[in-house]
């Protein structure tokens, strides 16, 4: 297997859910690796000709997007276009990671994949350019839109959090929106069972968009809650959690106000299934704490 974004979060989640499972696999990343640089693309393939490839590169500066249009393009629209023309021409199945943000959060309920997309920015709307690229390439693609991942490397939610609650008694989080916290390594895990299954055989079905979050739902504040309970055992005192407006927190992108999916399709195509958010916070923080990866 070739996972692209070996050095982000879920690059390497990925890569140790393959070691202890014993696939083999190879990671690449930037410079080697780089959608900036569309060279690389056909390289790493063509080196090392894998049968499967986990795009697990992207733009994920949600903010930063909107200043920076075209290098998100590239990432998100672009660069796996390419990645996807190569497997196309080559027969390779493709697992490609996609986003909540397609949709505005104005539904009222968990999204379904065939509900339309109305991003709300730049981000958002370079990763709903690079799914239908990706689609309209004609690979056999597979494409897994997930949200809020956080994990124990890079910058996340709750590398924020802690970092915050060893700086200040109280904490301001956004409590108005809603959406489902997913663990890195429980996204790898379904990732790899979805491998698994594309290695037995490619089926029609698997072909398309599917909904892969963990199971459960909450808001910022409740996920920030859930951390700092985490946290308290280790002896981190918990500040004060105060909830607060989306327009109280200014943010340059606006953020959907309800990005919860349903992923019924996905366990119905593949038999998988996330489990619940609230299960994986407190080996995430375990782990963030140990590393003493907070800032």
């Amino acid at each position: 297997m070739l996972i692209t974004g070996g050095s982000g979060q879920l690059g390497l989640s990925l890569a140790d859910a393959a070691r202890k499972r014993g696939m083999e696999f190879v990671t690449v990343s930037r410079p080697a690796f780089d959608f900036d640089t569309a060279g690389t693309i056909d390289a790493c393939v063509k080196a090392i000709q894998p049968w499967l490839v986990i795009n697990a590169a992207a733009y994920t500066a949600v903010d930063a997007a909107e200043r920076n249009s075209e290098a998100a393009d590239r990432a998100n629209h672009a660069g796996p276009a390419r990645l996807a023309e190569i497997c196309a021409a080559a027969e390779i199945p493709l697992i490609h990671v996609s986003t909540d943000y397609v949709f505005d959060g104005e539904k009222g309920a968990p999204y379904l994949e065939t509900d339309p997309t109305h991003p709300t920015g730049v981000y958002g709307a370079s990763k709903r350019a690079g799914e239908l690229a990706v689609l309209a390439s004609g690979a056999r693609a597979v494409i897994l839109r997930t949200a809020w991942v956080y994990s124990a490397h890079g910058k996340n939610f709750a590398r924020t959090m802690l970092g915050a609650a060893r700086k200040s008694n109280t904490v301001r989080v956004v409590m108005d929106q809603k959406g489902t916290p997913t663990a890195a390594p429980d996204l790898a895990e379904a990732i790899l069972d979805i491998a698994a299954l594309l290695g037995i055989g490619w089926k029609p079905n698997y072909r398309g968009i599917f909904h892969a979050t963990s199971s459960g739902e909450t808001t910022w504040h409740g996920f920030a809650a859930a951390i700092f309970a985490a946290a308290e055992p280790a002896g981190l005192n918990p500040p004060e959690l105060i909830g607060i407006r989306t327009d109280e927190w200014p943010t340059p992108t606006k953020r959907p106000a309800d990005s919860r999916l349903d992923c019924s399709k996905l366990a119905a195509t593949f038999g998988v299934k996330l489990p619940d958010w609230q299960d994986s916070v407190a080996p995430i923080v375990r782990q963030l704490l140990a590393l003493d990866g907070v800032r």
